[in-house]
């Protein structure tokens, strides 16, 4: 697997690929929160490319396994998006995807928002080294837990597993 930065603005063919791996993956969020409401669940192709994110794509060969989108606050990163196709799951995708976020942030925080009910995210965020900061209901009944990743310090010693 490789991650590689990716601009699917300029990509007509991978906007249109990670469009199609977006909507199953948060399919399956969808069902693992009891909830369809999700925005990327419902966005389309000119939306994706009109995001205004920094994306980072996993690759296996030509294959799309995932992507990671997120922006630049200036004193850290805040991830919009973590999308791992139903396919490739449970292989280490979206673990490569957040570490390399977390690379590209250094020791800026990096926040990030799930949905509550999400176990396998929130499982995922918290071995990277995220901790869950709040809770807040985004429209009626549809409830997200916000994470963050501190920022670090030449001492913080993080409690990232990569293995």
């Amino acid at each position: 697997m490789v991650v590689e930065s990716r601009d699917p603005a300029r990509d007509a063919g991978l906007a249109a690929r990670l469009l199609e791996v977006q909507h199953a993956a948060y399919a399956v969020e969808a069902r693992l929160i009891g909830d369809d409401r999700i925005p990327a669940l419902h966005e389309d192709l000119t939306g994706l490319r009109a995001a205004g994110l920094s994306w980072l794509v996993a690759f296996d060969g030509a294959t799309v396994l995932g992507a990671l989108g997120w922006r630049d606050t200036g004193d850290g990163v805040d991830v919009d998006r973590l999308v791992v196709d139903p396919a490739h799951a449970r292989r280490g995708t979206g673990l490569a995807l957040v570490a390399a976020v977390l690379e590209r942030a250094g020791r800026r925080p990096v926040t990030v928002s799930t949905g509550r009910d999400n176990t396998p995210a929130r499982r995922l965020y918290a071995r990277a080294g995220f901790a869950e900061v709040a809770e807040h209901e985004v429209l009626p009944g549809l409830w997200v837990v916000d994470l963050l990743r501190p920022a670090q310090t030449p001492t913080t010693r993080s409690a990232t597993t990569w293995s």
